[in-house]
């Protein structure tokens, strides 16, 4: 286990996939994944999400994904180089979401674009 909760996590959700699970139970978690979970819920990639407050871990039961990483080292970029980034790590024009941690909190890609506003990219999946 590394010092990131975020990466651990996704990495978690990544292998259970791979592994062919149904759910996968994240011991560490934080506010930040926590709101990773749910674009992830929004965009379909994860069907649920159930948090033990008393364990400090969540229960995810995983839907449509086919890959979830971290992105290292935490870019920041601004508006124009979102397009950027997102060439290069996501596999297809409409197909995936990378999400940007903004001053307005933490939205996908394309709300951070119609927002016009930059940030820090802290994950993607597809």
């Amino acid at each position: 286990m590394s010092h990131d909760v975020v990466a651990d996590g996704l990495n978690m959700i990544k292998n259970a996939k791979r592994a062919r699970r149904n759910s996968v139970k994240i011991k560490r978690i934080s506010n930040l994944l926590i709101e990773i979970l749910k674009i992830m819920k929004q965009k379909e990639a994860i069907k649920k999400y159930k948090i033990n407050s008393k364990n400090k871990s969540v229960e995810v039961t995983l839907g449509d994904i086919i890959e979830c990483k971290a992105i290292k080292p935490r870019f920041s970029c601004d508006v124009s180089q979102i397009e950027k980034y997102r060439r290069r790590y996501l596999p297809a024009r409409n197909m995936g979401t990378m999400i940007v941690s903004t001053n307005k909190g933490i939205m996908t890609h394309e709300e951070a674009q119609k927002e016009n506003v930059g940030g820090c990219l802290i994950a993607f999946f597809y």
